[in-house]
């Protein structure tokens, strides 16, 4: 995923430019108007995408798979997965940052917009900690510890139960459980504050809507 990290590095550097630089890119209430319906269109798409891909994998399919998945098969599919889910709510976050920087320069915007900027930009702040550091540190750890199951014939059945048993004759695996879940625990607490920071802006983009 080379081409899509210096994509995301690109973007990330363009958000942070509008933010604290806006005038170069003409910004601010003069800004033409193609140019603020552009800007808000991908603000509204990127946003979505962050929101609907982040609910999705938090409270549906992640459960479902695991409940319904053997834990290796479930494992392994997290591991192709996860990095390509934060690449892509990573790489939305971005965009939302930069378009609403544009439509909303710091120096002129209000109090609540800049609020709802910092959730923005701590949406991207979290997501970018688990696509750069949390994940790949789990998925180190996953692998290390299904060798420990493969030696152990376990990892196969659908749930922990085996797992839990094992652990407790085998200090080995119960030390890999206790590091795996430090920092799964890290991640998934990255995951949940990014989403909770883009449903604070759902918040705000609801007050907009007129029907």
């Amino acid at each position: 995923m080379a081409w899509s990290t210096r994509f995301l590095t690109a973007v990330a550097f363009l958000a942070v430019g509008v933010v604290f630089a806006p005038d170069v890119l003409g910004s601010g209430p003069e800004s033409p108007a193609a140019a603020v319906s552009a800007a808000k269109l991908c603000h509204l798409l990127a946003f979505a995408t962050a929101w609907g891909a982040a609910l999705w994998v938090t409270f549906i399919g992640g459960i479902i798979m695991f409940k319904y998945l053997p834990r290796h098969q479930f494992g392994n599919l997290q591991r192709k997965m996860f990095p390509a889910y934060f690449m892509v709510v990573s790489v939305c976050a971005a965009v939302s940052v930069a378009a609403f920087a544009y439509l909303h320069p710091w120096r002129s915007a209000s109090s609540i917009e800049r609020y709802q900027l910092g959730f923005l930009l701590s949406a991207l702040g979290f997501d970018l900690s688990n696509l750069l550091v949390f994940t790949p540190m789990t998925i180190e750890m996953m692998k290390k510890r299904h060798k420990i199951e493969r030696d152990l014939n376990i990892g196969q059945e659908v749930g922990g139960a085996k797992n839990k048993e094992a652990a407790k004759t085998n200090p080995q695996l119960a030390a890999m459980n206790k590091k795996f879940g430090m920092i799964h625990g890290l991640s998934s607490l990255a995951n949940i504050t990014a989403f909770g920071s883009l449903a604070m802006h759902s918040w705000y983009l609801a007050g907009k809507l007129h029907f």
